[in-house]
């Protein structure tokens, strides 16, 4: 571990001890799960809780690393349910989705912070979430969640790499955010087209796929596989249009750019099931 990674980690430590106790909004993904065994460490469990919000949107698979992690590393845990889809301006899909996602998150978790006597609702967003488009960013401050990794100046890598010397499962985990990610903006989002995607991925994860993206455009699937996976996607392609039209997916293509975060409009290729 470089200096500069060992100031950063103190700098964290500081900001937790600085909190008194934390009350996370956690899904379980690389960076949440780091901070919620960080501040376990520093603060001790009595001090802390993670919460889990539960909708259609969450994947099952970053549920089952959720669990995983809380009992692995005593975390002191609780699920909430959310319901962000019945809400009419997130289920329409627009540009700031997130913005009412966490809306609903944050309307729940700070009450709840407050009933248990914890000091700060804080979340996990990183020193290079700032420079991304972020909506849900807005929810968090209007609301005054903090971001105790974002403050201490920590990178998405350098969490990876505390996280793999702390033994956290989650350190090469592939990015998993929710599954209403998978829409392009402007096509509702509904409970079915949520199941139908979360089907997909779990098809191209029993293929031996590790990391990928299955992104709904109404009557066709885009899968968008990593650059190091994309020959081998394209070998396969027709298990991959056969698996994905089990679940219902008349057409099936494959984006020959390959997985980049964010991507929604690329060059496609349809792959045939015969």
């Amino acid at each position: 571990m470089g200096d500069d990674l060992r100031v950063k980690q103190a700098r964290l430590e500081a900001i937790l001890r600085e909190c008194g106790s934390l009350c996370i909004g956690y899904s379980g993904g690389v960076d949440s799960a780091f901070l919620a065994v960080s501040a376990v460490d520093v603060l001790g469990p009595e001090r802390v809780l993670a919460v889990t919000g539960r909708s259609e949107a969450y994947p099952a698979v970053q549920h089952e690393m959720a669990l995983e992690v809380v009992r692995s590393f005593g975390v002191p845990h609780i699920e909430i349910d959310t319901d962000e889809l019945n809400n009419p301006d997130y289920a329409a899909n627009p540009a700031n989705r997130c913005y009412f996602c966490k809306t609903e998150l944050w309307s729940g978790l700070v009450p709840l912070a407050a009933d248990r006597g914890l000091a700060v609702v804080a979340d996990g967003a990183n020193a290079d979430d700032s420079a991304d488009y972020r909506p849900g960013a807005r929810a968090a401050r209007e609301r005054g969640v903090r971001s105790p990794l974002q403050e201490a100046g920590l990178t998405k890598q350098e969490i990876r790499l505390l996280s793999r010397a702390r033994g956290l499962p989650t350190w090469d985990q592939p990015a998993s955010p929710c599954l209403s990610s998978r829409l392009p903006y402007g096509l509702a989002v509904t409970p079915e087209r949520l199941r139908q995607v979360e089907a997909a991925e779990d098809e191209l994860r029993a293929l031996g796929l590790s990391e990928f993206r299955v992104r709904h455009h109404g009557d066709a699937a885009r899968i968008e596989v990593s650059p190091a996976e994309l020959d081998r996607a394209a070998a396969h392609a027709g298990e991959l249009a056969r698996a994905l039209m089990r679940v219902g997916f008349p057409r099936v293509l494959l984006d020959v750019e390959g997985y980049r975060r964010g991507a929604l409009n690329e060059s496609l290729v349809q792959l045939k099931a015969s």
